[in-house]
């Protein structure tokens, strides 16, 4: 079988990309089939966590970053009443080597795209490919695309292939046709953007509230975006809902649709109902994962970052875990080509990881800390927050989930570069 490339990517958003990038690193050839005629930077704000950002710092992506994002100095957790109830330092201010970025997510896929582009030329990404199947033997992978009229286009071939292509994967589907639609978690996610002025250290992460009466989630992802120093404030607003009838992540929104809970949230150090109502475009989504799933690799094909692990969004780490994914598959054609023997180590290591992570964010995600405070005071404003939990507690909730997504600063410290 004549090969066009030795590694074939379906999927040019940002695990994808991270994966262009880290075999471009490792001299393995590669190219990037990205359904839609045009990337353009959609979404909202991400975090990137201190593990994620060492793999982008390997690439050099750093001073990138710091042309676009937001260097997070702490993260900080209140009840609905706006009383603080925990705050902790992030990024190096918390030890880290590495610093934590908020940053839109369409900046961060810019960024990586023109890095692509740059490094690998500009045929590395093929738009307007919308991925139909894929056979293969033992000589490589064989991928039939359409075009934006649904017609066939010739087949392109591989060594292997990887389906970057999201949480409604169609490469998912060829293996796993019976699977159904994602599990839903009762909870709908509201979200966006606005301009504002900076609150509290001007870069810390916010999380307020609980599902019975609403939370919240708000913090900037650009500095000085216009003469009067504003930032570009993200927000996400989470209410209990029942099940949708659609799965669109990037689904288009009302005020009113979720307002109600969150008007008399005016706190000291930021009034909420001003921010929602100046925000100019809502965006809605249900908040679904799938249950983990024993391998993600048939033969040469393999699955990574949300197409192989889709996750609540509850820990600031589903692109984080997809960036990981891209490294260590590198890692693992390093060290022992582009081959079957490297999808099935890369399998066998990253679907355990990354499954603990999923049943993490449904169980005891960083928010978990709101939650226990919501029950134990029902909800009621406290005097004194340490009547309710000791910072060790706190401390102990926090690092739990460090530890099982992987970025417990020691551990990420002392182990090896995955590329």
């Amino acid at each position: 079988m004549n090969k066009d490339t030795q590694v074939m990517i379906v999927g040019g958003g940002i695990a994808g990309l991270v994966l262009a990038l880290s075999l471009h690193q490792i001299g393995v050839s590669c190219r990037v089939y990205e359904g839609v005629s045009e990337l353009k930077p959609l979404g909202a704000g991400i975090n990137l966590l201190p593990h994620a950002v060492r793999e982008l710092d390997e690439l050099g992506l750093i001073p990138a970053l710091d042309a676009v994002a937001i260097r997070t100095k702490d993260a900080s957790y209140f009840n609905h009443h706006g009383q603080l109830i925990y705050r902790e330092v992030a990024g190096q201010a918390a030890g880290y080597a590495w610093p934590q970025f908020s940053i839109h997510r369409g900046d961060l896929q810019m960024l990586l795209y023109r890095a692509v582009i740059e490094r690998l030329g500009p045929d590395s990404v093929v738009t307007g490919r919308r991925f139909v199947s894929v056979e293969q033997n033992d000589a490589g992978v064989s991928v039939l695309f359409q075009d934006a009229d649904g017609q066939d286009l010739p087949r392109v071939r591989a060594a292997v292939m990887i389906g970057c292509d999201g949480v409604s994967s169609t490469v998912r589907k060829q293996f796993y046709p019976d699977e159904g639609d994602p599990v839903y978690s009762g909870l709908t996610v509201w979200r966006g953007v606005t301009s504002h002025k900076p609150f509290l250290s001007g870069a810390d992460t916010i999380r307020a509230g609980w599902m019975p009466v609403g939370k919240l989630m708000v913090y900037p992802i650009r500095d000085n975006i216009d003469a009067e120093g504003n930032q570009l404030m993200n927000w996400v607003a989470t209410l209990e809902r029942p099940r949708p009838t659609s799965y669109d992540w990037n689904g288009q929104a009302k005020l009113e649709d979720f307002f109600e809970p969150y008007s008399k949230w005016n706190f000291d150090w930021l009034d909420i109902p001003a921010l929602l109502q100046k925000t100019e475009r809502y965006m809605v989504y249900p908040m679904v994962d799938r249950d983990p799933v024993a391998t993600w690799t048939f033969g040469r094909v393999t699955l990574l970052g949300d197409a192989a692990h889709p996750m609540y969004p509850r820990g600031s780490n589903g692109a984080g875990q997809s960036i990981l994914d891209a490294r260590y598959i590198a890692g693992c054609f390093k060290r022992r080509g582009v081959t079957e023997e490297a999808l099935q180590e890369y399998d066998k290591v990253r679907v355990a990881a990354t499954a603990k992570v999923v049943l993490m964010n449904r169980a005891n995600p960083p928010d978990t800390v709101l939650r226990v405070v919501y029950e134990r005071t029902g909800g009621q404003r406290f005097k004194n927050i340490e009547d309710v939990i000791s910072k060790t507690e706190l401390q102990e909730i926090l690092d739990r989930y460090k530890a099982v997504a992987g970025f417990e600063i020691k551990e990420l410290a002392e182990r090896a570069s995955y590329v």
